[in-house]
């Protein structure tokens, strides 16, 4: 029975994303934004995380919370500033909820929130599933607050599902536009060693796979979501190139020259993630892209004509 959807962050690539989908299968949707006022296609609440401010109807609103909140974290330099920033932007929006959450009266059955991959650091060819260590550099650390953070919500009987995305492909934004810029100017290269694991998703597979997480109650705590079938970054860039039917002629970007022109956050690109899908997998949940071929297809083929 499809019920009443409140989404933070969701004007971002897989808020937008996932909204029509939930609307598609005859959900309401609603958006918390610091702007309501701005045109939106939603039902808009307003909440203002460092003001601590959240519209009570919000929560009066949701049959279930979906958490996306969170400053992206590849589309600026790592300041100390903007480090604070990517940490306090998750970690807060969701303390803010659960304090709304323990103080209001609410028929919130779940809370659906988005973590990272970047939980498990560099873990080389190794594959790592949701019982392998974490990592302790600055991308780990903040996965970790963010979880710790969503944790909170069982305190207060809350059905909570953690899903760490992978790289999320879309063309609308993320990873891939910027990864197909140099070779369609064909000046595509490996990046690095090009032999660090790349655990990728289809927006369209982490949407459905957060729509599954809402209705399906054997789901509760954390999954990779991420496509079963991870490739190094050297294949990726193949696949990419042949999607795109561009030839890759440069060899490979050196990683001091990726350290050089994005500092420590180069750490995105160049460390290697081989994350296994199984956890998902034994769900019954089936992805509709399995392979990096058919998933850069589905954005490449529309393209042509």
């Amino acid at each position: 029975m499809p019920g009443k959807i409140l989404i933070t962050g969701g004007s971002g690539l897989i808020g937008m994303r996932l909204s029509e989908m939930l609307i598609d299968q005859g959900y309401e949707v609603a958006h918390l934004s610091r702007n309501p006022d701005k045109v939106s296609t939603y039902k808009t609440f307003k909440w203002d995380v460092k003001e601590g401010y959240i519209d009570e109807n919000a929560i009066m609103y949701a049959d279930y919370i979906v958490n996306l909140a969170g400053a992206s974290v590849a589309s600026e330099k790592w300041t100390e500033e903007r480090k604070k920033e990517l940490l306090n932007s998750r970690v807060q929006s969701i303390n803010l909820l659960h304090k709304c959450l323990s103080e209001a009266e609410h028929h919130v059955k779940g809370f659906i929130s988005a973590s990272a991959i970047g939980i498990y650091g560099d873990s080389g060819d190794q594959l790592v599933s949701e019982e392998s260590m974490y990592a302790d550099d600055f991308l780990a650390e903040i996965c970790k607050a963010w979880e710790e953070a969503a944790w909170q919500m069982r305190n207060l009987n809350l059905r909570t599902v953690l899903l760490r995305l992978g790289i999320v492909l879309s063309i609308k934004g993320g990873a891939l536009p910027q990864m197909a810029r140099p070779v369609k100017l064909m000046a595509g290269a490996p990046l690095g060693s090009g032999k660090q694991y790349m655990s990728w998703i289809h927006i369209d597979d982490a949407c459905r796979l957060f729509i599954r997480a809402i209705e399906d109650t054997q789901f509760e705590g954390v999954y990779n979501a991420v496509a079963p079938h991870p490739v190094t970054n050297k294949e990726f860039t193949r696949e990419l190139a042949e999607a795109m039917k561009k030839p890759l002629v440069l060899p490979k970007v050196p990683a001091f020259a990726i350290n050089l022109m994005m500092g420590e956050m180069s750490e995105v690109v160049l460390a290697s993630q081989r994350v296994s899908a199984n956890k998902v997998l034994h769900t019954g949940f089936t992805f509709e892209y399995n392979y990096l071929e058919d998933a850069l297809e589905s954005f490449y083929e529309e393209q042509e004509d």
